[in-house]
């Protein structure tokens, strides 16, 4: 039996990481095989890249660049861990994915439109999220929230943009979820983690109880979460 694919989007500072932390210790408690991962990133060859990306390496070679890196990042990341692992039946929770380059680069990045649907398609060959959760959260709150995260560090290629390229990227991801319901789940990422949590994992429960009543009755049941 396939597992399942639950990707986590939002701008800098939302909390996807401390919320697929959560996540995770729920559906691990409740027997659930789940593996956590991120982009770019989650794989060697994706690692690899990452960093180049990050750094602001890439940033002089302009969006398209930028663009086919993460692809390339991508690619390797679906093929190398994330496939094998919802074949062998795991949930896999992962901290971004292909929305976040329909953003970043499609829309703030103004990268023509067929050329980023081109580049999605090679990259996750077939390998689409069964839920994507969006959190949201006002731009400025977030990035308040991504300083205070790295105290004395330098500022990371994306976090650096004007507060108003981060509140596009957050109206984008909107927008993302309107066209695409029946995948994407907007949460208000402005309240406690717990609340924010709490909403999360009421959604993920419904998933895989509405997964489990549609598979065939072979004896074996889908673990439930507490």
């Amino acid at each position: 039996m396939a597992g399942l694919f639950i990707t986590f989007e939002g701008g800098e500072g939302a909390g996807k990481s401390t919320q697929i932390r959560r996540l995770a210790a729920h559906l691990a408690a409740a027997g659930v095989d789940t593996l956590v991962s991120r982009e770019p990133g989650g794989s060697p060859g994706a690692e690899a890249v990452r960093h180049v990306i990050l750094s602001g390496a890439a940033e002089q070679f302009g969006p398209a660049m930028e663009a086919v890196l993460f692809a390339a990042a991508r690619n390797d990341h679906v093929e190398q861990l994330i496939r094998p692992a919802i074949m062998a039946g795991k949930t896999v929770l992962c901290d971004r994915f292909i929305d976040s380059s329909r953003v970043y680069q499609g829309v703030t990045g103004s990268l023509d439109q067929s050329f980023m649907r081109a580049l999605e398609r090679v990259a996750i060959d077939g390998i689409v999220p069964d839920l994507t959760v969006i959190l949201d959260l006002p731009a400025e709150k977030g990035l308040a929230r991504a300083r205070l995260r790295r105290g004395d560090e330098v500022a990371d290629r994306f976090e650096k943009e004007t507060l108003g390229l981060h509140e596009a990227r957050r109206q984008a991801y909107l927008t993302i979820a309107a066209a695409e319901s029946e995948r994407c789940r907007v949460v208000d990422a402005d309240r406690p983690e717990e609340e924010v949590s709490a909403d999360i994992i009421a959604i993920v429960d419904k998933l895989i109880e509405n997964r489990s009543e549609t598979l065939p009755k072979t004896g074996k049941t889908l673990a439930k979460p507490a």
